[in-house]
């Protein structure tokens, strides 16, 4: 059995130099090195970016973005979006360990969950099962492969599969969001009604107290009642935030003028940069966890509008993150019951596909 880097640039197939989350394709055969994990696949939860590209390119047609996620990993060796540079995470079981591996923690036959993006995962899929539109996720049979330095967690015993897989997909949010807000902050969420907006207001509401203020936008009429109907938020703002100029004048008035403290951008479109920086004053933050966010966008036009805001790039991994996603919605019971009704396995509208590769 062959020894692989531990960071898996054994796997690179082009081009040569550079480590698999940045290169064009992978090696995808699914034997193993002798310091890597093999994993028998279960669910793709694809990045809610890539997802809503995916859809919006095939018109909402199961079978047609099945056989477009099918073409990525047949193309690329791994599930990473050309149009969104994003991948997502998957859960599965663990079908082999090389005898190199670092202490795993887990042994063969767990559940367990691949962390970090998709787009840096060898992954070969036989089968597309279904695909839920509503979770963004998709029923597979196929394998996965684990790097010694992969980010991966046991599934929890005490929460549905496809639950716990939608709370890992956006875990590092929920966690920058407590490490970054602080007592008597404005905190703007944009995107505030889906799965990592309303972790975070969750989070940002814990510790921003009686003198501070959640406000959230939210285009989606039933992302926004969700939001609503979690009380959260002090304000939520109905519209797009690719409208700039909205999002600042409502912004304005909303807060007097003062603008917030800590903006968290959680959307899955683009062109939405501008409007977290004009809603934000200048000397305060604006997180970008979204994956279609775009770093020229926001540097020059931060630079454009001489605002004085220092930028974060979301990324998806602080330290225990998974931990501290999980137990967001623990110790909620109104976040458990509402992530059960709307990612829980059966929630939403998963459609049948059955689509092998070997049809594509």
């Amino acid at each position: 059995m062959k020894h692989g880097d531990k960071y898996g640039a054994h796997r690179v197939l082009e081009p040569k130099g550079v480590l698999p989350q940045p290169a064009w394709k992978i090696d995808n055969t699914m034997a193993i090195y002798d310091n890597e994990i093999l994993i028998d696949v279960d669910t793709l939860n694809i990045d809610a970016a890539s997802f809503t590209q995916i859809e919006e390119a095939e018109g909402g047609d199961v079978v047609k973005m099945a056989r477009h996620s099918l073409g990525i990993i047949e193309e690329r060796g791994k599930h990473h979006n050309p149009d969104t540079g994003s991948g997502g995470v998957l859960n599965g079981t663990v079908a082999a360990i090389g005898p190199a591996f670092r202490d795993p923690g887990v042994a063969v036959g767990d559940p367990v969950a691949i962390l970090h993006s998709l787009s840096l995962v060898p992954l070969k899929v036989d089968e597309v099962v279904s695909v839920n539109k509503d979770t963004c996720q998709l029923k597979v049979r196929g394998q996965a492969i684990l790097f010694e330095t992969g980010v991966y967690a046991p599934m929890p015993d005490d929460m549905d599969a496809a639950l716990a897989l939608a709370v890992y997909d956006v875990a590092g949010a929920p966690a920058q969001a407590a490490k970054l807000t602080r007592p008597g902050q404005i905190v703007f969420i944009v995107g505030a009604g889906g799965k990592a907006g309303i972790l975070c207001a969750y989070e940002a509401r814990k510790r921003v107290g009686i003198t501070g203020k959640i406000i959230g936008i939210e285009l989606d009429p039933t992302a926004r009642r969700r939001l609503a109907t979690s009380g959260l938020a002090d304000e939520i703002i109905a519209g797009s935030a690719t409208d700039q100029l909205f999002v600042y004048e409502e912004m304005a008035k909303i807060t007097d003028g003062a603008m917030a403290d800590l903006t968290i951008n959680c959307v899955d479109i683009p062109n939405t940069e501008m409007a977290s920086i004009l809603a934000t004053k200048d000397d305060g933050l604006v997180y970008f966890f979204s994956m279609a966010t775009s770093f020229t966008s926001a540097a020059l036009g931060a630079e454009g509008i001489g605002a004085d805001t220092t930028m974060i790039i979301g990324n998806g991994y602080t330290k225990d993150h998974a931990a501290i996603a999980l137990n967001t919605v623990r110790e909620s019971p109104m976040l458990m019951e509402l992530f059960k009704a709307t990612y829980a396995t059966g929630a939403g509208n998963p459609e049948p596909v059955g689509l092998k590769a070997a049809e594509v």
